[in-house]
């Protein structure tokens, strides 16, 4: 066990309080949660990648973190199609 797996550990642990307040909080602050989320899971596998000296964690991390973004902006999208159809309502 190494530095740079350790700092793997602790930024894995630091997922479940964001995962808290996706599931728990208003649309808008899941959505943060979500980005950090995103950002927080792929420097993970880079620590990973970098601790087991393995590049398939580094290539993960590099997908994750387009689609981690792509999601982000698709939810964007849905939150702003929701809040207009709640306007509409009104």
């Amino acid at each position: 066990m190494n530095g740079w797996l350790w700092a793997a550990t602790a930024f894995a642990g630091a997922l479940l309080p964001l995962a808290v307040v996706a599931a728990l909080r208003p649309a808008v602050h899941g959505l943060v949660a979500l980005e950090l989320g995103g950002l927080d899971a792929a420097l993970t596998l880079l620590l990973l990648s970098e601790g087991t000296r393995s590049q398939s964690f580094a290539t993960l991390a590099l997908v994750l973190a387009v689609t981690s973004f792509a999601g982000s902006v698709a939810f964007v999208r849905f939150l702003a199609v929701l809040e207009a159809a709640g306007r509409r309502r009104r």
